[in-house]
């Protein structure tokens, strides 16, 4: 019986021993903004929406997306910073190109836009002709 719990101990201690202590955390971290009117500063009333999907690495400083979506034309679209329900300047302007899905990254980031990004402090806003300020708005949002 000493025998056999002296063995179950070992086994034990062999299967913690064996576990890796050193793993690496991922560097990527997820980012998501559901699109909508309302998230507009003022509310917007429409039927268009649209999502971003991102991930940002913290090696390489590097944001890649893709932002979909329908019942909207867009005439402009960018990356601003502020606060949920605040408004600011453009940070990463996204071209004049639209399509739906559209797949892009950003240059690398400042360690000033890292800590905004990591803070929330970006939001999507897609503009039309019938909002130019904006029709469609979400805040970029750790996942």
């Amino acid at each position: 019986m000493k025998n056999l719990l002296t063995l179950a101990v070992l086994l034990v201690g062999l299967t913690f021993a064996s576990c890796k202590k050193d793993e690496v955390a991922s560097s990527d971290v997820a980012f998501m903004a559901m699109l909508s009117g309302s998230e507009e500063v003022p509310a917007v009333t429409t039927t268009a929406t649209g999502m971003f999907d991102g991930v940002y690495n913290k090696d390489t400083k590097i944001l890649t997306y893709t932002i979909t979506y329908s019942g909207i034309t867009p005439t402009a679209w960018h990356i601003h910073k502020a606060a949920k329900g605040a408004t600011g300047g453009v940070i990463f302007p996204l071209g004049t190109t639209f399509s739906s899905p559209f797949k892009s990254a950003t240059v690398a980031l400042t360690a000033e836009q890292e800590t905004d990004l990591m803070a929330g402090n970006y939001y999507v806003n897609i503009h039309s002709a019938k909002s130019a300020s904006g029709e469609i708005r979400g805040q970029l949002l750790k996942q």
